[in-house]
């Protein structure tokens, strides 16, 4: 029979645990369940915003990508073309640069061509006035000579009048 008593319960022992369970539920519901659901509610909110935040960041990040991918190719292109002007004014730098020589060479060897031509003019001149010069000293000296004798001189006059006449 002790065996059996610990298995059924008592009537007393039933309606106190009764009663204390229906006070536990009421100051349960009372005090408890609805700070207790508002935290769950609250806790639902919170869990629906940041996954709410999370999608709105993730399209944020989809379109900062996008615009970082227009950005890029644009920056590419602008690169591309300020490459190209770059080479179109060293071309252009270049070219003028080798006209700018060209032109200056020409002008060099122009002006050398004349120098020369004028050096030879008067390196010509000045060999005819030493020519004439030592042609007339020659001369004198030939005619001092011949002239000394009045024959001779007689003679070198008629072959001079005789040359006038036959020019």
């Amino acid at each position: 029979m002790a065996l059996l008593s610990l298995i059924t319960p008592d009537l007393g022992l039933f309606f106190w645990q009764t009663v204390i369970f229906l006070i536990t539920l009421f100051l349960l519901s009372k005090f408890a369940w609805g700070p207790i659901m508002s935290a769950m509610k609250e806790r639902e909110n919170s869990i629906t915003d940041a996954l709410s935040a999370a999608d709105k960041a993730r399209a944020d990040i989809e379109k900062l990508q996008a615009t970082n991918e227009a950005l890029l190719v644009e920056a590419r292109s602008e690169r591309d073309r300020i490459l190209a002007d770059a080479q179109k004014a060293s071309s252009v730098m270049m070219e003028d640069a080798r006209l700018k020589a060209s032109t200056e060479g020409n002008r060099l060897m122009e002006a050398a061509r004349v120098s020369i031509q004028t050096e030879k003019n008067a390196a010509l001149n000045e060999v005819k006035n030493y020519t004439a010069t030592l042609a007339l000293d020659i001369a004198e000296k030939i005619l001092k000579k011949e002239l000394s004798n009045s024959d001779e001189q007689k003679k070198l006059v008629n072959e001079y009048i005789k040359e006038v006449n036959l020019n």
